[in-house]
């Protein structure tokens, strides 16, 4: 690749293994220089989107986006005068909405904390249009000796639908998820905040009966009470904004070119990589027929099982279609008024059919258009440089750059440290003890003269042997000679075996207990409001 191919380097981001440690790329210090060139570049983006210079998309986008995330939040929070910022920076982040980990969380409170250094606006963004995975979250209990995991499921499984369409489908399953979720773990945790999550989440319920809405806005109240002052919006409310609209049908119009563009960049970044699997970090856009697959999802209200999106030039129109029962057609953008195609897409949606974007589309309009810094984790980060090599090559501008925040936080359970590498020269010894007995007996002695004469001639006969040169005539003798002398040698390194095998037991007993009590993916209600609250103030800078 020549334009974009720099922006797919590898690039190594992992999650902090240490508790309580952090991850921030870049340093938080380096971050006003980033902002600064992010508007910059901004300023001179003059690609042009149907007749719009992108720069001017762009600001009416944000004007949009910064009104509806506004007018959203105000449905079921108060939405304080510091809610917007005095500049007219905004910043992003964004999830789907679930009950994720802290480390995950960990970016909400960042972007809470940059936009009040910056005095920007804070907007995070719920992608919806992903499809729900679980309906439960794995929960320990038992005790720190012995923990055990438990699935605790918060509503009943359903048909796989996204986040937008999947209603609560067991209004008794998820109306008990916290006292079940709390008494399996209260022989652990103390005061988990599941209990006071929970409750604003079934307050929402009453509103609602979208699931997620109620797990995102469940947890947006929460953080209200902890002092952030952000904003949020659904991705589906985006993707029905005239401005996100107006870039969709460019990308409907361009969609040969970018699935070209789109497929020759993943192709590098699996070499680069090395990846083999040809669904990551995103599957290939296809071509069937005549018919090109542009990156968004398309489904209808009846029947809301997320399909692929295929567009097809026919005369002067555009032919949409998901191969199956939907086929529609909408004006060809560039041979009439673009209005006239984001008008037909206004009506599509009227009439129930969802038009969403991909995950790389997703954060390529949030980069580009609605705000002035996105806030990544670590796997939006990594699959983003297909984004970024993306923009260069399709728009032929610099991608706007990003932060990669992520930390490590393990439930406050005391437990044995250590254990996995005792395990481990454990092992290694008992591999020792039938291959080299003779050592041991030689390092700890055995009691009595008459048994170190009975053992040490048996280890001076493994020795010559060892030391013999080995020939065609004595290889076999050779072998079957060491075989004998470990076996006799191993019924007087007997004691020490299974005094290794007791310690071994006990040890993988306490390293299994740590592995499962240190784990980094555990829900975030899961922890003390507290531990959470100390954990983000220590990462963040501390305010001037």
């Amino acid at each position: 690749m020549r334009q974009g191919g720099e922006y797919l380097a590898y690039r190594q981001l992992r999650a902090p293994r240490e508790n309580r440690a952090g991850l921030f790329v870049p340093e938080w210090a380096n971050l006003t220089d980033l902002i600064d060139g992010n508007a910059e570049a901004a300023g001179r983006a003059c690609y042009d989107v149907q007749g719009k210079c992108l720069s001017q998309l762009a600001r009416e986008a944000r004007q949009e986006f910064v009104r509806a995330a506004r007018d959203w939040t105000a449905t079921y929070r108060n939405v304080a005068s510091q809610a917007t910022g005095t500049s007219d920076r905004v910043f992003l982040a964004g999830h789907q909405p679930q009950m994720f980990h802290p480390g995950v969380w960990l970016k909400n409170f960042a972007l809470n904390h940059l936009a009040e250094e910056y005095e920007a606006t804070a907007i995070n963004l719920i992608v919806d249009s992903d499809t729900i995975r679980s309906q439960a979250i794995a929960v320990p209990g038992g005790t720190p000796a012995a923990p055990i995991v438990t699935e605790i499921p918060f509503d009943a499984p359903g048909p796989a639908v996204p986040y937008e369409e999947r209603r609560i489908l067991d209004s008794g399953l998820f109306t008990a998820f916290a006292k079940r979720v709390e008494t399996q773990i209260s022989s652990l945790v103390a005061h988990p905040v599941v209990g006071d999550y929970w409750r604003h989440v079934q307050d929402r319920a009453l509103t609602t009966d979208r699931l997620g809405l109620c797990l995102a806005q469940g947890r947006h109240r929460l953080e209200e009470e902890w002092g952030l002052r952000t904003l949020e919006l659904p991705q589906s409310a985006v993707c029905d904004l005239e401005s996100y609209r107006w870039f969709a049908c460019h990308l409907l119009d361009e969609s040969a070119k970018f699935r070209r563009i789109h497929n020759e960049v993943v192709a590098a970044y699996r070499r680069i990589h090395r990846i083999r699997s040809v669904a990551h970090p995103v599957a290939d856009l296809a071509e069937q027929d005549g018919w090109v697959e542009a990156p968004f999802w398309i489904w209808t209200e009846t029947n809301p099982r997320r399909r692929r999106l295929f567009v097809r030039r026919t005369g002067k129109t555009l032919r949409l279609t998901n191969r199956h029962e939907l086929e529609f057609s909408m004006p060809l953008p560039s041979d009439s008024n673009p209005s006239a195609s984001v008008q037909c897409l206004k009506d599509c949606s009227a009439r129930g059919i969802r038009i969403r974007s991909r995950a790389l589309i997703t954060t390529m309009w949030a980069r580009l258009a609605l705000g002035d810094l996105f806030v990544h984790g670590i796997g939006g980060a990594k699959y983003d440089q297909v984004t970024d090599a993306i923009i260069a090559q399709f728009f032929g501008i610099q991608p706007p750059a990003y932060l990669t925040v992520s930390g490590t936080l393990h439930l406050p359970v005391a437990h044995r440290e250590g254990a996995t590498g005792e395990v481990r020269h454990l092992r290694e010894q008992l591999r020792r003890l039938e291959f080299q007995p003779e050592r041991f007996l030689d390092r700890t002695g055995v009691s009595g003269v008459q048994q170190t004469q009975q053992w040490r001639p048996l280890a001076d006969e493994k020795r010559n042997w060892i030391n013999a040169e080995v020939t065609s005539e004595n290889y076999r003798e050779r072998f079957l000679a060491i075989r004998r002398l470990n076996a006799e040698l191993q019924t007087w390194a007997e004691p020490i075996r299974k005094a290794t095998l007791c310690r071994l037991a006990k040890c993988e007993q306490d390293a299994h207990a740590a592995s499962v009590l240190t784990r980094r993916e555990y829900a975030f209600c899961l922890f003390p409001g507290e531990e959470l609250q100390s954990f983000f103030s220590q990462l963040l800078p501390k305010r001037a």
